[in-house]
């Protein structure tokens, strides 16, 4: 069995500020996307973002992440609690984000950035599917610096006991997600971004994003824990994995739809 390494969840702090990895892991994702999606952006003949979206685009990106993995998770998770604590919605201090939900704004904040810039909707996200498995890394580590969102129990070489647990030794799923939800997904579609001419085809790479994630994330989820307030659903399916069928089936779409392909360098 391995041992928990216990790093301390706050990097530093200053009276009452407190810097935690968590919010650095979400700085480093933002600052690391925007980068490359600049990069990917002058692959093609005119480039895809004028100076003023690609100023923009984060600031879209961001608040559409924050709003819809915060009503995602009400809404998914926990409805009948925050329906009867409304207040406590607000409240996001004290943790609970979904993924899918986070998608889900994050793509309605594209459709608005696409029409205000006059952008096609699919080239613009195409460049954040790219770019997202960064952010997940990034999440899925300060996850685990955290102790929180671990696995099922098991008697693996690779478990771990972790500090706000049973005490039971469990999968370092996040570390399992890190891996497939971040650097092996971001690998596959940089490597399809840059070798071929894929970035061409609007839809192409958020298509493959999806598939990619969703079947990431539903082999993750046979090791991470079911949040205690939900458990299984029913044939012990869990939640994340019956939101991952949509986009498998979106993803599926676009990447076999025709496309016309446009200009490139």
């Amino acid at each position: 069995m391995l041992t928990y390494p216990h790093i301390d969840p706050v990097i530093v702090k200053l009276g009452p500020l407190a810097i935690r990895w968590y919010a650095l892991a979400y700085l480093a994702g933002v600052l690391s996307g925007w980068w490359l999606i600049g990069k990917l952006s002058k692959r093609l003949t005119p480039p895809t973002l004028s100076k003023g979206a690609y100023d923009d685009i984060m600031t879209y990106a961001i608040m559409g992440i924050i709003l819809g993995g915060r009503l995602g998770y009400v809404l998914f998770y926990k409805p009948a609690f925050y329906f009867s604590h409304p207040l406590e919605i607000l409240m996001v201090w004290h943790g609970g984000m979904s993924f899918h939900g986070g998608l889900v704004g994050m793509t309605t904040a594209m459709w608005c950035f696409s029409r205000k810039y006059k952008i096609a909707f699919l080239a613009v996200t195409d460049l954040l599917a790219v770019a997202a498995p960064i952010g997940l890394f990034f999440g899925r580590l300060a996850n685990f610096i955290n102790g929180e969102l671990y696995g099922r129990v098991t008697d693996s070489t690779l478990a771990m006991i972790f500090p706000y647990s049973d005490g039971l030794p469990r999968h370092p799923s996040q570390l399992y997600e890190a891996s497939l939800e971040g650097a092996v997904l971001f690998i596959i579609l940089i490597t399809i971004a840059l070798c071929t001419r894929t970035l061409t085809r609007s839809g192409r790479l958020s298509g493959y994003f999806l598939i990619g994630y969703s079947i990431a994330r539903s082999t993750c989820e046979l090791f991470r824990e079911p949040d205690d307030f939900i458990h299984f659903l029913p044939s012990w399916i869990t939640m994340g994995q019956l939101l991952s069928l949509p986009m498998l089936a979106v993803g599926f779409y676009l990447v076999l739809r025709r496309v016309t392909p446009r200009p490139s360098h």
